[in-house]
């Protein structure tokens, strides 16, 4: 099965969903390619930390900051249900540019870790609440899976892969997508299309339905 995804580091609901996503694959021991799609939420965002998340939100969305935090906090709460012990509202905003050009240029030269790599970003993130745009941490990462630190740093100190980022975040809106994240499952002939963070059970049906073939006689989208 091969499984695109628009995606960004510093959304919540990215993590939350391709976690359940891989849950669900992993329990119906299926085999999967995975591709991550850059969809940067933030594209304004320095690499060095300026506002908190609470402040991002008032700013973007016009709400209050209570209210704000009440977002975080009840975000918080839907992770831990899954296992994810995210710190939401000490997450310090940064650019997430640098670790998309990153998980590009491993799904080309690495594949075979990319999809833990990305993993380990999401997790730096929003549970250690470390700096992703700084290339020591990026570089650490990287090497804690076994690529060499050398090769990492060079890359990223370049702008490698800083237009293809550009481009698959330019078909992301050619395709029509607005929000994330998005997947795209592939088995063989047929694609199903999900928009969101969809239930690890829901995810597990829609794909069964994919590999027996029942999938246009169901109303799961």
């Amino acid at each position: 099965m091969k499984i695109v995804f628009w995606s960004d580091f510093n959304c919540p609901n990215s993590y939350i969903g391709l976690n359940r996503l891989r849950q669900a694959i992993e329990e119906l021991n299926l085999e999967a390619e995975w591709e991550m799609k850059p969809f940067e939420l933030y594209p304004t965002a320095y690499d060095v930390p300026t506002n908190s998340m609470a402040t991002e939100y008032v700013l973007k969305y016009g709400v209050n900051p209570e209210d704000a935090y009440k977002i975080m906090d009840e975000t918080e709460k839907i992770a831990l249900e899954d296992g994810l012990n995210i710190n939401y509202r000490d997450l310090r905003l940064t650019c997430t540019r640098k670790a998309h050009r990153l998980i590009k240029y491993c799904q080309n030269k690495h594949p075979k870790i990319s999809i833990d790599l990305i993993f380990k970003i999401f997790e730096a993130n929003f549970i250690d609440n470390e700096i992703i745009a700084d290339i020591d941490v990026l570089v650490k990462l990287s090497s804690d899976l076994g690529l060499d630190e050398n090769e990492i740093r060079n890359f990223l100190e370049s702008d490698s892969y800083d237009f293809e980022v550009q481009i698959d975040e330019e078909d992301a809106i050619v395709t029509g997508i607005e929000a994330i994240p998005f997947y795209m499952l592939n088995h063989r002939e047929e694609q199903l299309t999900v928009p969101g963070a969809f239930e690890k059970d829901d995810f597990k049906i829609a794909i069964k339905d994919m590999i027996s073939g029942e999938l246009e006689s169901k109303t799961f989208i």
